[in-house]
């Protein structure tokens, strides 16, 4: 019952994920980004220790193997839908036979979507496509793959609540933002990225010490 989308900038190093649903606080459980090693998005009947363990597993191996080294840990490994993406950009995922359809996910280098009881496989597809045609920086990117797949249909039960998260080279997010409950959570998210990276906001947390 979500679509996501997770990246990282192959100039910066920086991940990010992007995610919207039908139900409250998406952002609490399906994205994850750990600093400098990778970023995934867990979700359907979602277990964030798929993320959590994937993302720890990338210290000593590619996106494909983490992943698969998290899933032998559930059991109930077919309800579940993830995608990985490390630290070069090798990207890895996995939609449960289980999912409620439709369900599935795309990989590319550097990015991967991934979305389940969705209208349609146009959503993540428009998805991918606006990923890579975008242009200015991560999170914008991010925020205009997010909208395409809504203009495409998006959930197939309407989306309440939306999230972006993206981290660079610090030990904390660059940006953290999240619609718990809203009728238009993407309209929401879009005006409130803008208000993180311009005007007063931007001031101060340029003024964040960093390491």
């Amino acid at each position: 019952m979500t679509f996501s989308i997770i990246a990282r900038d192959p100039v910066s190093g920086a991940f990010g994920v992007a995610t919207a649903t039908a139900g409250p606080m998406v952002g609490a459980l399906v994205p994850h980004v750990r600093g400098k090693m990778g970023a995934a998005a867990t979700q359907a009947m979602t277990n964030p220790y798929l993320a959590i363990d994937a993302l720890a597993l990338l210290d000593g191996q590619p996106a494909d193997a983490a992943l698969a080294a998290a899933l032998t840990n559930d059991v109930e490994a077919n309800r579940r839908q993830v995608v990985l993406v490390d630290a070069v950009g090798r990207t890895a995922g996995w939609t449960g036979s289980d999912c409620i359809g439709f369900a599935g996910h795309v990989l590319d280098t550097n990015v991967a979507v991934a979305g389940n009881m969705l209208t349609g496989r146009a959503v993540i597809e428009n998805m991918m496509a606006a990923f890579r045609a975008a242009e200015g920086n991560l999170a914008r990117a991010l925020l205009d793959a997010l909208l395409a797949g809504a203009a495409a249909g998006g959930d197939s039960r309407g989306v309440r609540s939306s999230a972006l998260l993206v981290q660079g080279s610090q030990a904390y997010p660059d940006l953290d933002l999240r619609i718990d409950a809203a009728d238009d959570p993407l309209a929401a998210l879009d005006h409130l990225l803008g208000l993180a990276t311009s005007g007063s906001y931007a001031e101060f947390v340029a003024e964040v010490p960093r390491r």
